[in-house]
């Protein structure tokens, strides 16, 4: 059980603020979320944990060293998804937002009366879900006019509803977050659709033609293994067994290819095609994919993809708060650059 190093000195009239709001340089009492711990050792071999605290608008490193008065408790017994009050003193250098904790203790009952809400600290899309999966549904009905596909596309969205409408699309990086699957999923659809349409109209003598259809299904189902390959938790999504073993890339083309096989009249190559826009959709095999687009449709999905996951990276770093006088962003983002705000001017 974890040591309460909290309470001696807790005093019930501490003003709380929220994690997102403590000045760099100041301490304060605040709730937030250990969202991730990970254990490593220095030099001298000595272990240590890297834990990262946060609430919805800020994520925050806190060093925990062997010798800190918190190691024990760190080592036996926290544990990614779990609540705590914590005082902390906030602080910003090279390596991104810091927190030196200053008394700790996991969340209990009486702190709702404070104003404790679990929910207060699990991101979301800020999209509504039904509007976005039904919008989903739509497009495919639209979109996808080859029936056979388009009955193993809606079958699939209609089995696993409840995750599509839930999950986050990755355990970090971008969209990950409650509905961040359908939000970046209905994305690259809409993508995907106007590319579609762009090229099939620019090069209408190809043979055989782009199959818009084939697109709009690759699109929707691109990233359908992740169903399997994540595991949703309040603290946001972790491997489960088979994602850490094979991965979304096969387990997507494994889950369309068992679905193919329940659907009458479904043209193999067209099944063989959608396969194909699953493995390939990462284009390298650093990035997952055992094989590059091969098709005029994968080349699109592809692309529809890498610029949805990338523009939202980018959006979020110059979502990140800075201070005023910055020209850029930190490079501690998923992209690994200093983003361009500017010189202080608004351009529209």
């Amino acid at each position: 059980m974890a040591r309460n190093l909290f309470a001696q000195n807790e005093d019930s009239s501490d003003t709380l603020v929220k994690l997102c709001e403590i000045p760099a340089g100041k301490s304060g009492d605040c709730f937030a979320l250990l969202s991730d711990k990970q254990r490593a050792e220095t030099r001298d071999g000595k272990p240590y944990y890297r834990c990262q605290f946060r609430d919805l608008k800020r994520t925050a490193t806190s060093m925990i060293w062997n010798d800190s008065s918190w190691f024990e408790a760190c080592d036996e017994s926290w544990e990614p998804g779990q609540f705590f009050r914590l005082r902390c003193r906030y602080s910003e250098n090279q390596y991104g937002p810091q927190i030196d904790i200053e008394r700790i203790r996991e969340v209990n009952d009486s702190d709702r009366a404070a104003g404790f809400n679990p929910a207060d600290y699990l991101p979301s899309s800020r999209f509504d879900t039904a509007a976005m999966y039904g919008e989903l549904c739509e497009i495919v009905e639209k979109e996808i006019t080859e029936e056979p596909l388009q009955e193993l596309v809606l079958k699939i969205l209609q089995d696993h509803e409840e995750h599509i409408r839930e999950y986050p699309a990755a355990s970090r990086n971008h969209h990950a977050y409650r509905s961040g699957f359908l939000e970046h999923v209905l994305s690259v659809t809409k993508t995907a659709v106007y590319l579609a349409h762009k090229y099939r109209e620019y090069y209408q003598e190809m043979s055989p033609p782009l199959s818009i259809s084939l697109v709009v299904a690759g699109a929707v189902l691109h990233d359908i293994g992740k169903l399997e390959e994540l595991s949703a938790q309040p603290h946001g999504a972790d491997y489960t067994a088979a994602g850490r073993l094979i991965g979304h890339i096969l387990l997507g083309r494994d889950l369309v290819r068992d679905y193919g096989k329940q659907i009458e009249n479904l043209n193999p190559e067209t099944l063989l095609r959608l396969e194909h826009i699953i493995v390939a959709h990462q284009n390298l095999p650093e990035w997952g994919s055992p094989i590059a687009p091969h098709t005029p449709e994968a080349l699109l999905v592809h692309y529809a993809d890498d610029i949805d996951a990338k523009f939202q990276m980018m959006a979020f770093a110059l979502g990140e708060k800075t201070a005023e006088d910055a020209e850029f962003t930190s490079r501690q983002n998923p992209l690994r650059r200093s983003i361009f705000r500017g010189f202080g001017e608004v351009i529209e």
